[in-house]
């Protein structure tokens, strides 16, 4: 392992370990659900699954009633711990661009890792060469619209970061993926009129006078909009023609 993968093992120990360990967000939540709503709809079982950057391993747990998992992670210290709460889990520690992970998975998910790779095109190429033909990406990755209407800091030391539109994604998936769905989920802003709308407090004030469909239809607005945090892609890997 190089330095500056040690530098960024180091930040995301620390980071999984003060945060996914402790706590899971509305942000990951909806997530989640979009994520266990595309296995339901493949209606299968047995399916063999990899997770790439499964941070403390809290999307694992929901998983493994579809098939066969593995994830992987650089937060190796997190991982020794995950792995105890979750044995029915294979976890590889490492760098996912060296690590020999196997292949010839029919799911591969990632949620808010592509923009924290220094390069996301070889990382969404390896991703395609995990999966058998006909094989689905199920992909999370931060809105970047969204994410800069927030106040957000600078980047830790050992933290890449390049959040991507949803252009770009488009982009970057075409060159291996034919993508099936693509949205924006979960308005979040820390600043500006629209953290007032959004807040949970409003939310449930609106629920207890009778008017949450009304703060519901303003939510998905912004949705379509793409002003959600999260843009989700399903896609499935393109075979050689």
């Amino acid at each position: 392992m190089n330095d500056t993968i040690d530098i960024q093992q180091t930040f995301w120990n620390s980071w999984n370990a003060s945060t996914r360990e402790k706590d899971v967000g509305e942000v990951s939540i909806d997530q989640r659900d979009v994520i266990i709503s595309w296995l339901e709809g493949l209606g299968r079982t047995d399916l063999k699954i990899i997770e790439v950057g499964c941070g403390a391993g809290w999307l694992c747990e929901h998983l493994t009633r579809f098939g066969q998992v593995t994830a992987t992670d650089l937060s190796h210290e997190v991982i020794a711990r995950t792995a105890k709460r979750l044995p029915e889990v294979r976890f590889i520690p490492g760098d996912f661009m060296t690590l020999d992970v196997g292949g010839d998975y029919d799911v591969a998910i990632s949620l808010e890792v592509l923009a924290h790779v220094a390069d996301q095109q070889a990382f969404l190429a390896k991703i395609a060469d995990l999966l058998k033909p006909g094989g689905r990406l199920m992909l999370g990755t931060q809105n970047a619209p969204a994410l800069r209407m927030n106040d957000i800091p600078p980047p830790a030391q050992g933290q890449l970061r390049r959040w991507t539109d949803r252009h770009e994604l488009a982009q970057l998936l075409g060159n291996r993926f034919d993508v099936s769905e693509m949205f924006s989920i979960t308005p979040h802003f820390n600043r500006g009129l629209l953290r007032y709308v959004n807040a949970p407090r409003v939310r449930r004030l609106a629920e207890a006078l009778g008017l949450g469909w009304l703060h519901r239809s303003i939510r998905h607005t912004q949705e379509r909009m793409w002003l959600g945090w999260t843009i989700m892609s399903l896609a499935t890997v393109r075979t050689a023609r």
